[in-house]
C-alpha cells in the first residue's frame, strides 16, 4: 500500500471508531469460560459538555479497559448520564424564560414534558463527544438515571430504608439556595472569601441610652433575634447576665444570656443570637429554649416577620438597614472585613442557613461497613493519601438531607392524608393499600397527596454499580452476578464523599460487599499559572478543539505525561504537541521500515537479542506499574521505550545502509524480527493511543477479515537477558560518547575514526565490534592494554579513541585535568559516605553496593586519566 507522507489523524480516527463500533469489540455479555472486568463510568450530568477533567478522567478509564480487553478478560465499561436535578431544571427554566414562559404558570406535569423534551433534544451530547477521544464503552448498556428501571429502584431503596428506620422527615437547619430554590447538601457548598462589612450595633436596655454592642456581618436579620449571649467568664458582662436590651428599630425586649461558646476576642464579646439564620446559632438557640424567627422567604426576601423593609432582598436590605441604624442612633462603627462565605456550586448563590421541613437520611449506623472497609484497605483508595480526608469524613458523618425542593427527579414516595398521616409506598395503589390493610382506614387514591419534593441526585447516583446492572429489579439476574462487585472506579477527590462513600454504603447494604476494589482519584486539571480550568475564567481549551487539531491520541498522551493519581495536572498544550509528536515518530519509523528492501543476508542476532530483552524487561516495569496505578510511569516507561529505544536505537542499529544513493537490502530474518517487534510495541502502546496503533497494527501485514488490535494479545513479556543489556549499555554509551566528542572536536562523522579497548573481558565484545564500527563510523576496533587519543572509562572499561591530527593536545591535557579534578572530588565524597557508620548501618544493602561501585569506577577512572596525562 501507498503510505500517506504524514500521519493524518482525523481521517484515520474516524475511520477506526466506526470499524470498532460495527464490529462490536466494545460489547460485552456475561462469559464463564472468562474472568470479568467491570468499570461503571462516572455518570457526566445530561447538561454536560465534554471538559477537561472528563478527558483525564475518562482516558485513564479506557486505558484500563482496552488493556483488560487485551488481557483476555470479559471488559465492560457501562456508560450513562445523571438527571442532574438542580442543573438541568435551570436550564429548563432558563429555556421557558427565554420563550416567555414562567415556570410557576405551568402545572409540574407541564414542566416535566418540557424538561424531558430538553433532555432527548440536549442530554447525552457528551456521551456522543467521548467517542472522539475513543472511549470503548459498551455503549448498547448507556443508562440514564431517570429511566424506568432505574427510577424504580431509587423509590424501592427509599421505600426500604424508611421501613427500616433509616429515613426520616424533620425541621432541621439546611444550606437554602435561595436562586434555585431548593436545599444542598454541606458537599455543594463552595466556601469563597468575600469582602464584607463588620456593623456594630448598640442595643439598648430599657428606658436607657446604656445598652451593649454586637459587631455582626448581618444586620439584616437583627429583627430575627432571640438573645444578646455573652461568655459567662467574662468579667465585662457578668452583672448584665439576665437583663434585657431592646433589638434596634423594631425595640422589641430580648434577654442577655451566658453560654462559653462565645468567644471573648472576637468583635464585642457580645454575641446576637439568631436561630433562623445561623447554623451554631440554632444550636444556641434549643440549648437555651429560644424562639426560632425565619424571616426570609424562600428567594431570600424578607416577610412580615421582618417588620420592616418587607419584600426587600436580603443584600438590599442589609445596606437600608445600616443606614437606618446611623439614623436612630444605634450605629457605632462599620469595619471592611473578609469573611468565608457559603455558595451554591450550582448556581453560585449565597447560601441561606434556614430551618426547614426535609426528608434525611440517619448515616451513624448504615456507613460503618463503608467506613471500615477503606480502612482496613478491603477497598483501596489511590493514592492512599485520601484515606485521612475520608476517615475524617465517616468518623463526623452527619444525617443527610436527601429531599430537594424541584420538580425534576425521583420524586418522593410518601404521600399525605389531610389529617397529617404519612404513607411511604412504591406507590399511590401501595399507599392506600397500606392505609387501609395495615392502618386500619377507608380512604381511597383521591384523599392523597404526594410530596412534591424530588430527591437529591446523588441519591440516585449512590445505586449506580449495582443499578446499572438492574440489580433492584431482579437481584439475581445474570449481569449483577457476573459483573458485580465492579473492579475499577476512576473519579475526582471532590466527591469522595457525596459519591464514593455512598455507593460503597449502599454496595454493603444492598449486596453485602464493596462495589469497586480499587479507587483511582485523579487530579484537578489546572493551567500553567495554578488555576483551576473553567470556563468563566476562559483558562481551559476546548478538548473537542484539541482533537481536531492534534489527534485524539495527541490529546491522550498529552493529559497523561505528568498527571500521577491524586495529583494536579499542571496542563500545558505543548504535552499535547508532544503526544502528537509522538504520533508522528511513531509513523515516520513505520514509513522508514515498511520502505526497506528485503534480500538475503545474515540475520543481525546483536541488535535482535538486544531490542528483544529490553522490551521484556520494559514490559515486566510496565506491568508492575499498571499493578501500582502509577498509570503516568506506565505511559512514559511505553513512551521511551519507542521513541528512544525502538525508533533511535534499535532501527539505527539494524537499518540498512545506502550506498550511492540506493538502499540496500536487509535480511528478511531482520525483518521479520523488526516486524514481530513493531506489532508488539503497537500492542503495548494501544491502550495509550487507540487509533494509530490499530492503523500501524492492520498494516504491518496482511489481517483477517475483522481483526482488530483491540482484542489481541496484550505483551506479557519474557525472560530477560541481563548480560546482553548490561554489555549493550555499555556498547551505546561508548557511541554516544564518540558522538559527542566528534561534535566537541568539530570532525565530520563521515571521517572514520580508530577505537582502542583496554579491558580484561575482550569477549563481551565480540558480537557487538560490528555495531560499535557502524553506530560510531569506526576504521576499526582494537582491544589492547593501551588506549591512544581521547579517553574516557564505562563501567571499569577504557576507551580511547585516535582522533590523529585532529588531537589538539595542549586542550585535551586541560580537559583532563578539569575531569580528574572532578573524579577526585566525587571519589572523596563517596568515601565520606561510605565511611559513615551510621549510612552503612541503616541503608539498604543494595544502596551500599551501588555506592561501592562507584568508588571502584571512580579509582579506575583516577588511574585512566592520570596515565592519560603522563602519555600527554
Amino acid at each position: 500500500m501507498e503510505l500517506s507522507k504524514t500521519y493524518s489523524p482525523k481521517e484515520v480516527e474516524d475511520k477506526w471508531y466506526a470499524y470498532w463500533e460495527k464490529n462490536k469489540y466494545f460489547n460485552s455479555k456475561p462469559n464463564k469460560d472468562k474472568e470479568p472486568y467491570t468499570i461503571v463510568i462516572p455518570p457526566p450530568n445530561v447538561t454536560g459538555v465534554l471538559h477537561m477533567g472528563h478527558m483525564l478522567n475518562n482516558t485513564i478509564q479506557d486505558v484500563l479497559i482496552r488493556k483488560a480487553r487485551m488481557e483476555g478478560k470479559e471488559a465492560c465499561w457501562v456508560p450513562g448520564t445523571d438527571h442532574a436535578s438542580i442543573a438541568t431544571e435551570a436550564k429548563v427554566v432558563a429555556m421557558l424564560k427565554e420563550k416567555g414562559i414562567n415556570k410557576a404558570d405551568l402545572s409540574r406535569e407541564e414542566f416535566l414534558k418540557y424538561c424531558w423534551e430538553w433532555t432527548e433534544k440536549y442530554g447525552g451530547i457528551i456521551l456522543k463527544q467521548l467517542r472522539k477521544l475513543g472511549a470503548s464503552c459498551d455503549w448498547d448498556r448507556t443508562r440514564f438515571t431517570m429511566e424506568p428501571s432505574l427510577y424504580d429502584a431509587v423509590i424501592e431503596v427509599f421505600v426500604d430504608l424508611y421501613n427500616k428506620g433509616h429515613i426520616y422527615r424533620g425541621y432541621r437547619m439546611v444550606n437554602w439556595d435561595p436562586e434555585a430554590k431548593t436545599t444542598v447538601s454541606d458537599e455543594e457548598v463552595i466556601s469563597k472569601e468575600m469582602a464584607s462589612k463588620l456593623v456594630y450595633i448598640k442595643y439598648r436596655f430599657p428606658g436607657s441610652e446604656e445598652g451593649v454592642t454586637i459587631a455582626t456581618t448581618r444586620p439584616e436579620t437583627i429583627m430575627a433575634d432571640a438573645a444578646i449571649c455573652v461568655n459567662p467568664n467574662d468579667e465585662r458582662y457578668k452583672d448584665i447576665i439576665g437583663k434585657t436590651v431592646l433589638i434596634p428599630l423594631i425595640n422589641k425586649e430580648i434577654k442577655i444570656i451566658a453560654d462559653e461558646y462565645v468567644e471573648m476576642e472576637f468583635g464585642t464579646g457580645c454575641l446576637k443570637v439568631t436561630p433562623a439564620h445561623d447554623q451554631n446559632d440554632f444550636a444556641l438557640g434549643e440549648k437555651h429554649g429560644l424562639e426560632v424567627i425565619d424571616l426570609l422567604d424562600d428567594s431570600g426576601k424578607l416577610t412580615e416577620k421582618a417588620q420592616i423593609l418587607v419584600g426587600e432582598d436580603r443584600f438590599v436590605a442589609r445596606k437600608k438597614i445600616i443606614k437606618m441604624l446611623e439614623e436612630s442612633g444605634n450605629l457605632v462603627k462599620v469595619e471592611e472585613y473578609k469573611s468565608n462565605v457559603g455558595t451554591s456550586e450550582r448556581t453560585g448563590a449565597v447560601i441561606e442557613p434556614k430551618i426547614s421541613l426535609q426528608w434525611f437520611l440517619k448515616m451513624k449506623d448504615i456507613s460503618k461497613p463503608a467506613w471500615e472497609n477503606v480502612m482496613n484497605d478491603t477497598i483501596k483508595l489511590i493514592p492512599p493519601k485520601f484515606k485521612n480526608t475520608y476517615n475524617h469524613w465517616m468518623e463526623n458523618v452527619r444525617d443527610w438531607n436527601i429531599s430537594r425542593q424541584l420538580w425534576w427527579g425521583h420524586r418522593i414516595p410518601a404521600y399525605y392524608l389531610a389529617d397529617g398521616t404519612v404513607i411511604v409506598a412504591k406507590s399511590l395503589e401501595d399507599a392506600v393499600k397500606i392505609a387501609n390493610t395495615e392502618k386500619g382506614l377507608n380512604v381511597k387514591a383521591e384523599d392523597f397527596t404526594q410530596d412534591e419534593d424530588v430527591l437529591d441526585t446523588w441519591f440516585s447516583s449512590w445505586l449506580w454499580p449495582i443499578s446499572v446492572f438492574d440489580g433492584f429489579k431482579n437481584p439475581d439476574n445474570k449481569d449483577i452476578n457476573y459483573y458485580y462487585p465492579t473492579n475499577d472506579l476512576v473519579t475526582a477527590p471532590e466527591i469522595l464523599f457525596f459519591w464514593v462513600a455512598r455507593m460503597i454504603i449502599a454496595g454493603y447494604e444492598y449486596k453485602g460487599t464493596y462495589p469497586f476494589k480499587n479507587v483511582y482519584l485523579t487530579g484537578i486539571v489546572r493551567d500553567k499559572l495554578g488555576r483551576k480550568m473553567s470556563k468563566s475564567l476562559g483558562n481551559s481549551p476546548d478538548p473537542l478543539d484539541l482533537i481536531d487539531k492534534y489527534g485524539a491520541d495527541a490529546v491522550r498522551t498529552g493529559m497523561l505525561f505528568s498527571s500521577p493519581a491524586g495529583n494536579d495536572l499542571p496542563f500545558d498544550e505543548k504535552l499535547v504537541e508532544q503526544g502528537r509528536n509522538f504520533s508522528n515518530k511513531i509513523w515516520n519509523a513505520f514509513r522508514l521500515v515498511k520502505g526497506w528492501n528485503v534480500g538475503e543476508g545474515e540475520p543481525q542476532t546483536a541488535p535482535i537479542r538486544w531490542f528483544r530483552a529490553k522490551l521484556n524487561a520494559t514490559i515486566a516495569e510496565i506491568l508492575d506499574h499498571y499493578e501500582k496505578f502509577r498509570m503516568s510511569d506506565a505511559l512514559l516507561a511505553t513512551y521511551n521505550l519507542i521513541w528512544n529505544d525502538f525508533c533511535s536505537q534499535y532501527l539505527e542499529m539494524v537499518k540498512p545502509a545506502y550506498i550511492d544513493g540506493v538502499g540496500q537490502p536487509i535480511d528478511a530474518s531482520t525483518y521479520e524480527a523488526t516486524l514481530s517487534f513493531f506489532d508488539e510495541l503497537m500492542r503495548l502502546a494501544h491502550p495509550w493511543i487507540p487509533f494509530i496503533s490499530e492503523e500501524i497494527w492492520q498494516n504491518l501485514k496482511t489481517r483477517e477479515e475483522n481483526a482488530s488490535i483491540c482484542v489481541q494479545d496484550f505483551p506479557k513479556g519474557g525472560e530477560v537477558d541481563q548480560e546482553v543489556l548490561n554489555t549493550f549499555e555499555i556498547v551505546l554509551e561508548a557511541v554516544s560518547w564518540i558522538r559527542n566528542t566528534r561534535q566537541s572536536k568539530q570532525i565530520s562523522p563521515k571521517v572514520s575514526l580508530g577505537l582502542d579497548i583496554r579491558t580484561s573481558d575482550a569477549k563481551r565484545y565480540e558480537a557487538v565490534v560490528g555495531l560499535l564500527q557502524k553506530l560510531g563510523n569506526l576504521s576499526a576496533v582494537n582491544f589492547s592494554s593501551e588506549v591512544k587519543g581521547v579517553t574516557t572509562i564505562i563501567k571499569g572499561d577504557e576507551f580511547g579513541l585516535d582522533l590523529g591530527e585532529n588531537l589538539d593536545a595542549a586542550s585535551e591535557k586541560e580537559n583532563l585535568q578539569k575531569e580528574l579534578e572532578y573524579t577526585l572530588g566525587f571519589k572523596k565524597s563517596v568515601e565520606a559516605k561510605l565511611s559513615n557508620e551510621r549510612f552503612v548501618a541503616n541503608a539498604k544493602p543494595e544502596v551500599v553496593d551501588r555506592e561501592k561501585a562507584k568508588l571502584a569506577d571512580a579509582e579506575a577512572k583516577i588511574q585512566a586519566l592520570q596515565e592519560a596525562l603522563n602519555k600527554l
